[in-house]
């Protein structure tokens, strides 16, 4: 996978969310119409109006939002998890889970709504490592 792409209907509200509130740097910007942000190795992020985002897959619906699903964010330590959340709650997000221990795996982590409904588990998970290689591994 190389490109995630989110449809939504306000692309100024989610831009100032992932920039501020995650502290990521748009890779390419066109106004009013998509940002990207680079979120891991060969990994894109892409924010897409949502009216173009139908006009390109030739739909006459409005498509926004996800449900069913989280993208996760995971740091380096509790204190980090705690800040990032508040960052992006000042970003105009939406706090649903504060930060907390979790019900398994050892992993402190809370819940955000971007502008668009999207929810990121931000967390810290201390059995979570990723090799030189790029190979994750969970214990």
């Amino acid at each position: 996978m190389n490109f995630i792409t989110l449809a939504t209907r306000d692309l100024e509200a989610v831009r100032t969310f992932y920039r501020d509130g995650l502290g990521w740097t748009p890779l390419v910007d066109v106004r009013g119409e998509i940002v990207f942000f680079q979120v891991g190795p060969g990994l894109m992020l892409g924010l897409f109006d949502a009216e173009k985002f139908d006009t390109d897959l030739q739909r006459d619906q409005t498509t926004t939002g996800a449900s069913g699903m989280t993208l996760s964010h995971n740091l380096e330590s509790r204190d980090e998890v705690t800040a990032t959340i508040a960052a992006m709650e000042a970003a105009g997000g939406t706090v649903l889970k504060p930060a907390q221990d979790g019900t398994f795996g050892g992993i402190f982590h809370g819940h955000v709504a971007d502008p668009n409904g999207v929810i990121w588990e931000i967390a810290h998970n201390p059995s979570w490592h990723v090799d030189d290689a790029g190979t994750v591994s969970l214990g």
